[in-house]
């Protein structure tokens, strides 16, 4: 987490936003990284009216900006007591736009913010801003589910080692995720959990038309398993895992979201660190199925990454 130098907090006062503000602190600390907190008020809209002729639409939007200036500026005097170098900034604007556009001006290494929503079966944890920053932001997103205690107990790094996407994606996002989630769980000291979900190329195909035995399967099944799990041996033999709990999973699964959100859900994990798939060098992002099912259904905080030569659909030209 040492890569950090310049995190950009995202403060939304409607939110649970504690645990966010903690750990943005803590990293800058750590890190002794310049700390942004930006503050996002949508524009005042154009069918604004107003009941009474006291005040009009437009001293009311300016109230609404002195409050957030205030709001902001009171916590970044709290992070200046606490050695952090921290700034303020109100915007205006649609809040995933102006948080991207800042990240491009000021070439932010991380993104922290709180998830809006609570999480459970009835209501998504992770809301429009989340997502379109999970989808678009440049540099890593960290979106962090409120909770009592700050420090993560257990910590999943979700790996993709197959042969389904381009080695650079693979190359890059891989190693990244595991040094991420590795260093984090050496700073909470937490468990450290990763998963690579695998299967057997047209298993069922083979079985039904195939006429495969039970052995037959059983051997492809054992050598799939032994590959990725000697993929993973390698990829772990990068990382420092000194000192701390570490568990390796290979559930075989045809239903690789399903299997990443069962195990994050029965092994409590409290932070999962994950790549977005898209296409690089291109300037949009297509997030892969994969991706947008698990952050659909999963309950914990993520911090999100992209591969190398990503290419943000938001430009400073459209300001």
């Amino acid at each position: 987490m040492k890569r950090f130098k310049n995190i950009l907090l995202v403060c939304d006062f409607k939110t649970k936003q504690n645990m966010a503000v903690e750990h943005a602190v803590s990293l800058a600390q750590q890190n002794e990284a310049r700390l942004m907190v930006i503050a996002v008020v949508k524009d005042i809209p154009a069918d604004m009216g107003m009941a009474i002729t006291a005040i009009t639409p437009q001293e009311v939007f300016q109230l609404v900006i002195d409050d957030q200036q205030k709001r902001v500026d009171a916590l970044v005097a709290d992070m200046s007591k606490q050695g952090v170098a921290a700034e303020s900034m109100v915007v205006v604007g649609t809040p995933f736009m102006e948080i991207i556009r800042q990240v491009l001006r000021d070439k932010h290494d991380l993104v922290i913010l709180a998830a809006e929503g609570k999480g459970g079966i009835k209501e998504r944890l992770f809301g429009s801003t989340s997502m379109h920053l999970m989808r678009k932001c440049p540099c890593p997103v960290w979106v962090v589910k409120p909770a009592k205690r700050t420090r993560y107990k257990k910590i999943l790094a979700a790996v993709d080692i197959s042969s389904d996407f381009p080695d650079v994606e693979r190359n890059s996002l891989n190693p990244l995720i595991m040094q991420l989630a590795s260093s984090l769980a050496q700073m909470d000291n937490s468990e450290f959990h990763v998963v690579q979900v695998w299967s057997v190329f047209a298993e069922g195909y083979m079985q039904v038309r195939g006429n495969l035995s039970d052995k037959s399967l059983h051997d492809l099944r054992k050598l799939n398993k032994q590959y990725y799990a000697s993929q993973l041996n390698k990829l772990q033999a990068s990382i420092d895992l000194k000192g701390i709990i570490s568990h390796r999973h290979l559930p075989r699964s045809e239903n690789v979201p399903k299997a990443i959100v069962t195990l994050a859900k029965s092994s409590a994990i409290d932070l999962l660190v994950m790549g977005t798939v898209c296409r690089t060098g291109l300037p949009g992002f297509i997030i892969g199925n994969t991706a947008e099912k698990v952050l659909s259904e999963v309950n914990c905080s993520v911090l999100t990454v992209k591969p190398e030569g990503f290419v943000t659909p938001v430009t400073l030209e459209d300001e």
